[in-house]
This record gives structure tokens, sequence and C-alpha cells, in this order.
């Protein structure tokens, strides 16, 4: 893990917003929460993102329509989905639009750090 890893984590669920930043801040990640695909979009923390972990299911714009907007404009931003409704057509619409990970809720803590260390292993190699 990089010193410089910052974790943008959007869900419309405060509570699930503080498990996930309190389970990443314990493992020294930087994290920035968020109510909603408006709210990081409109934040400067946007673009300094290391990896956005999205609920699929936000009012206004999905996770999956924020990942096809910032890939129209050239984000390489790896994105974990997380859903409280695992449906395998959204599954496999979010792995096509460039989704690392997909886990329903609720998910094992070991499960997200697993996709988390892929998602920023793949950040690293578009850097480079």
């Amino acid at each position: 893990m990089s010193a410089a890893s910052v974790i943008s984590v959007l869900d419309d669920d405060p509570y699930v917003r503080a498990a996930i930043n309190n389970l990443l801040e314990s493992r020294g990640y930087v994290v920035h929460t968020f109510a909603s695909a408006d709210e990081f979009l409109r934040s400067s923390d946007s673009n300094g993102t290391s990896c956005v972990i999205a609920d699929v299911q936000m009012p206004l714009m999905t996770g999956i329509d924020l990942l096809t907007q910032m890939r129209a404009h050239g984000s390489a931003t790896p994105f974990i989905f997380i859903t409280a409704f695992p449906d395998e057509s959204v599954r496999v619409r979010a792995l096509k639009a460039g989704a690392i990970c997909f886990l329903g809720k609720p998910f094992a803590a070991s499960d997200l750090m697993q996709c988390l260390d892929r998602a920023l292993a793949a950040g690293h190699e578009t850097l480079q």
C-alpha cells in the first residue's frame, strides 16, 4: 500500500460510509466520503483519488453511470462496486463498464481489502 493512496467512498447510506471509512482508515488509507456521485464530482478530491468504492444504487446518478462518465472523460481510476441488490445483470454491466470488483452487501472486510489491493495494483499499472 502506498502512503499516498486516497480512497473515495460513495454511498447514500451514512452508516455504510462510516463503516468503510473506519475500516480503511484503520489500515492506513486516506479516505474521503461522499453521499452521492454528484457530491464526489463537485469535490476537488475527485481528481486525486486512487480508487473509488461506490454503491451501485444512488439517487440522481448510479455508480455505474459515474464510472461511465469518468471513463468518457479519460479517467482510469479503479472502481469497486458495492450493492444491497447483487443482481447478476447489474454485476455484468458493472464489470463490462470497467469495475475491478462487485460486492454484495453485507460483505466481509477481507473481501473488500482483497478488491482494494487488486484495484490499487491495477491503478498503479495504468500509471506506468
